[in-house]
């Protein structure tokens, strides 16, 4: 099917042309690399062209269903529109549900039937159109029978069932030469303890996680496995609460080598974090994988998914990127939709253009705080005594806490230096906006 959709252009911040990029340039060479190679941009399958623009309170405000009544001719449509949307914007990857891109059938069978048939569909539309897979992922929280988890489920035929998505969805990573496969625990927790057995659903957890990283090395999938932290929504404790949370779950059950994260903006706030402590502490943790690109409403009490355009955010969110040496199997994939009153496919095009050209932007401010370097010198320095004296002892395991208090009471009167804080975001702000 084919739908009559405008390339998207770069032309500049002076340019007043809404349907063009102002900052991203794909092609610009920054660092030895385009900026399409630094950032990755991928399309998320179920807000872009799935999702109808419903909330919790209201129903549909866009039709993406094409006139098609059919259910396999409307998720050939669909994909037809992914790649054709793709192709506008020169995004070059896409990351999907299975739910998303195929019809559910009345068994469990008849529904992997239905999405092998897809990934087939799409594997053609992957050659036509010169696009890649990022990752793919399970859905195994939407249906009902995962109403109370899927592989912390207490029924033991719902974790067989959430194992066969898992299986289906990472031969379809391989068939489509995916670099990545996402877990998200969207009800891997629980709302009370008066009916949960903590200690069986965690260790299943992590036999579930262990029996999907077999399986897929032994069919030659080299690529990294993601966990997606969120807090809260839909269960209240969530066993994937944040960065900190799942990296210590990993160390647990000996997953560290093969799983990163999937850090995802909206969810950082949801945990009372900003965007960059998660990525923080994901790359002082070896974990950093992949980014889930949005940004939520602090006035807002749930995942509002919105696309990205705080600069401030981008821009801390790319200087932690490139600290972490750049997105090796991950990139940034914009989990991100309209809302709800932007209800035209025009509207699609502005969101991504502004999601897009707010990260280029990010990271080319990024990469000028960090090449500026006065940041760095004062972190450096604040820490000074660390590299010499007892300071030093400390961090080469060099003493002990013996002759810790020894030395502590000879000291006299302690200095310790400011931290700046103030200056440090004025400085930010100089950066970010010279030449204002």
């Amino acid at each position: 099917m084919k739908f009559d959709i405008k390339k998207v252009n770069y032309e500049g911040p002076k340019s007043k042309n809404p349907l063009a990029f102002k900052y991203y340039d794909k092609d610009e060479v920054i660092n030895g690399k385009k900026m399409s190679e630094h950032l990755k941009f991928a399309l998320s399958y179920w807000h872009t062209i799935d999702a109808e623009n419903t909330d919790m309170f209201g129903g549909p405000t866009i039709d993406k269903k094409f006139g098609i009544t059919d259910p396999m001719d409307l998720y050939k449509a669909k994909a037809d529109f992914a790649f054709e949307l793709m192709e506008a914007l020169g995004i070059e990857y896409y990351c999907f549900h299975d739910a998303d891109i195929a019809p559910e059938g009345k068994t469990v069978k008849e529904s992997i039937d239905n999405f092998n048939q897809m990934v087939d569909y799409l594997a053609e539309l992957q050659k036509k159109y010169g696009k890649k897979l990022l990752w793919d992922t399970a859905n195994n929280f939407g249906d009902k029978r995962f109403m109370v988890g899927a592989a912390t489920s207490a029924n033991a035929d719902v974790f067989a069932i959430a194992a066969a998505k898992v299986k289906a969805c990472i031969d379809a990573d391989i068939k489509l030469g995916g670099t990545g496969y996402v877990f998200w625990g969207g009800r891997e927790g629980y709302d009370t303890l008066l009916n949960t057995d903590m200690g069986l659903e965690l260790d299943n957890l992590g036999r579930f996680l262990t029996m999907a990283r077999d399986y897929a090395r032994s069919k030659g999938f080299k690529g990294d496995f993601y966990i997606e932290p969120k807090p809260k929504e839909p269960t209240k404790h969530q066993y994937d609460f944040d960065v900190a949370t799942c990296v210590g779950f990993l160390r647990k059950y000996n997953l560290t080598g093969d799983f990163k994260m999937n850090v995802e903006a909206n969810h950082a706030t949801l945990a009372m974090h900003t965007f960059q402590h998660e990525l923080r502490t994901a790359r002082v943790n070896d974990a950093f994988g992949s980014i889930d690109a949005n940004q939520g409403d602090l006035l807002l009490g749930w995942d509002t998914d919105q696309f990205p355009t705080n600069i401030y955010d981008t821009t801390m969110c790319m200087y932690e990127v490139i600290k972490a040496g750049g997105f090796t199997n991950g990139g940034l994939n914009f989990d991100a939709k309209t809302r709800r009153a932007s209800n035209t496919f025009e509207d699609i095009l502005y969101a991504y253009i502004a999601g897009m050209d707010s990260f280029a932007l990010g990271y080319k401010l990024a990469d000028k705080i960090i090449k500026d370097g006065r940041i760095d010198e004062f972190v450096e320095g604040r820490y000074a005594s660390y590299r010499s004296g007892i300071g030093k002892e400390i961090v080469e395991g060099k003493t002990n806490l013996e002759k810790l208090a020894e030395y502590a009471v000879n000291l006299g009167d302690v200095k310790v230096e400011s931290g700046r804080q103030e200056y440090l975001e004025s400085l930010l702000n100089q950066l970010m906006f010279e030449g204002v």
